[in-house]
């Protein structure tokens, strides 16, 4: 199964289009059993993620691949490879596991900074002695991996990747990671739960994209397709990508995304592709 499952909802109440607010430790462990009955073999979390690491540990963890974040270096740092390797062993203990799958940097940019070679050496550092199996980045945009490829090797890149966001194909960067044998996840298939909505639902702060979300909602009426299985279809047609990060607020809903996933496209899915990073980049949301 190509789908790995996302766990910021299992620490805040995250997303735009979030109804339910955070899930609750016994929903948890239903999505958890559901995954594995379903092939789901990798989760995706955070430190900066609340308490999901912790909920994590708690519900248990067996049977998956975990990856997780570090947040930012903090700029008074004196010892970069102390900092790192304390930050992982407290994720360790939140999650109860004695290693990783993936760790990434919430802050790839820090690899360019004064202190982004011993960064990096950190990471390897923790590489080495088994802590976790693969390192690389979380990033925003494309733009921040031409620096950092020149000068890194990493193993795993995660980047967001839907219908109105194609920046990764566009740009050439999922052949170019693909070439240099690096593992590619790509999150917000649903762009925070915007595709998924109801055009009437849509918050006023987006009106200035109305022309393509009139372009979606027609398309959609038009093939009677549904925004989920239309949303998932795109990310997972692409070989390049090795896991499509989704999240989900109650095992029904991840039953309705496995579903949705197994299903073939029937039809040609229509061009939404935006460059404008006031949409497509949900950091920028708030400042509207």
């Amino acid at each position: 199964m190509k789908l790995a499952l996302g766990t910021v909802q299992f620490g805040l109440p995250y997303g735009i289009a979030n109804q339910a607010g955070q899930v609750s430790r016994s929903e948890v462990k239903a999505m958890l059993q559901l995954a594995l009955e379903n092939h789901i073999d990798t989760l995706d979390t955070a430190i900066a993620y609340g308490e999901s690491e912790n909920c994590l540990g708690e519900v248990g963890t067996k049977g998956f691949k975990l990856i997780s974040k570090l947040p930012a270096l903090p700029e008074s740092c004196t010892d970069v490879g102390g900092w790192a390797k304390g930050q992982l062993s407290e994720s360790l203990a939140r999650l109860g596991v004695s290693a990783l799958y993936g760790l990434l940097l919430h802050r790839p940019e820090q690899l360019l900074g004064t202190k982004g070679n011993e960064l990096y050496h950190a990471l390897l550092g923790l590489k080495d002695d088994g802590l976790v199996q693969k390192v690389g980045v979380s990033i925003y945009s494309p733009n921040e991996l031409e620096e950092v490829i020149k000068r890194f090797d990493l193993d795993l890149v995660q980047a967001p990747f839907n219908l109105v966001d194609q920046r990764m194909y566009n740009t050439g960067w999922l052949s170019r990671l693909k070439d240099r044998e690096v593992e590619i996840h790509t999150r917000s298939a649903f762009l925070q739960g915007l595709l998924l909505m109801p055009y009437e639902a849509i918050p006023p702060q987006f009106a200035t994209w109305s022309e393509l979300w009139k372009r979606w909602h027609n398309w959609l009426s038009g093939n009677n397709v549904s925004a989920l299985h239309a949303c998932l279809s795109f990310p997972l047609s692409f070989p390049e990508i090795d896991r499509v990060v989704i999240g989900a607020e109650s095992s029904v809903q991840l039953n309705q995304i496995i579903d949705a996933s197994r299903r073939s496209l029937p039809v040609d899915l229509p061009e939404l592709h935006c460059e404008d990073e006031n949409l497509v980049n949900p950091s920028f949301w708030s400042n509207k």
